[in-house]
This record gives C-alpha cells, sequence and structure tokens, in this order.
C-alpha cells in the first residue's frame, strides 16, 4: 500500500513538473474599460502616482503602508516605493515612457513576498466622447511561477484587481 501511494504521489509530481514546462516564458494580462472622459484627464490621473491613492485596488488593501514618492512629479522618472504587509508586499514602479494622453509605462518591480520584474503599460484611446483605457502587465515567468500557474493563472492572480482599479478610475474620472 505505502509503495502505491509513493507512486501515486511522484507520478503526481511528474505530472505537475510537466505541465509546468510547458507553461510559457512570458505572461500578460490586459484589461480595459471604457470611461466617459477626455484622455487628458485619465492620463494625468495615472501618470501622477499622488493620486493613486484614489484608484489603485492595492491602496485599499493596507492603510498603513509605507509609500515613497520620488523624481519627477509626474511622467517619465516619477517614482513610487512601497512596503506594506503580505497582501501588498514591497516593491517599486517608475514611469519609463509617457506619450501625452496615450500612453504610460512602468517599470514594475516586486521584491515582496515574491521578487519579479515587470512592465504595466496603460494606452487611451478616445472614442467620442469617451476614452478606452487598456491595462496590462507584462513579464518574465521563471519556472516556480509556472509551477503556481498550474494551479492559478496569473490573469486569476491579477485580472480582478485591474477591474476593480479601472472601475475605480473610471468613477474619479467621470466625477
Amino acid at each position: 500500500m505505502l509503495k502505491i501511494l509513493l507512486a501515486i504521489i511522484v507520478v503526481a509530481v511528474i505530472g505537475v513538473l510537466g505541465l509546468a514546462s510547458s507553461k510559457p516564458d512570458t505572461f500578460t494580462v490586459t484589461r480595459s474599460a471604457s470611461i466617459k472622459a477626455p484622455p487628458e484627464k485619465i492620463f494625468a490621473l495615472i501618470s501622477d502616482f499622488h493620486h493613486w491613492n484614489a484608484w489603485s485596488p492595492w491602496e485599499k488593501r493596507d492603510l498603513a503602508m509605507k509609500k515613497t514618492l520620488s523624481g519627477a512629479n509626474s511622467g517619465v522618472g516619477a517614482v513610487y516605493e512601497w512596503e506594506g504587509n503580505s497582501k501588498v508586499g514591497a516593491g517599486r514602479m517608475e514611469i519609463v515612457n509617457a506619450t501625452p494622453s496615450s500612453h504610460i509605462a512602468i517599470k514594475l518591480d516586486f521584491l515582496k513576498p515574491i521578487e519579479g520584474h515587470n512592465v504595466a503599460q496603460f494606452t487611451l484611446t478616445p472614442q467620442g466622447d469617451t476614452t478606452n483605457v487598456t491595462w496590462d502587465m507584462t513579464g518574465p515567468t521563471p519556472f516556480i511561477s509556472k509551477v503556481m500557474q498550474v494551479f492559478i493563472s496569473m490573469d486569476k492572480m491579477v485580472g480582478g484587481d485591474f477591474e476593480t482599479g479601472l472601475a475605480n478610475l473610471k468613477a474619479l474620472a467621470e466625477k
């Protein structure tokens, strides 16, 4: 009986590792929202980290989170560093590209609980009296992340947060 149980465990582990090795080397999470506001207004809320406390879904997860804003006030060179509880971890964001009213790229470095180096982007596309805002994050998928993705995808882990953030951004921009 013990040999059978051990064989089942070995087969399960090999199966998980096999599935993990078939996962892609990069991930992308994307969400979009239509916001009834001009792109300039939305751009200002995203490109200035001072405004993120009003719409970012992570700001509400740790009200005692330590935040440091440095570099430029907004746009390229603006830096946001944080350290908080286990729900928000620790990391650093820096705006590395900002095309007024249309695109913002952010270098996103997670330090805790799991180290990760990703790029987040916001693309603003005017459509009549609304603006389509697309928020995406891409990054490498090291093997340990591939193992985790056998059980839960990055899209499911982060996608809901993007939806909440875009809904908050929509409510704020449409005031």
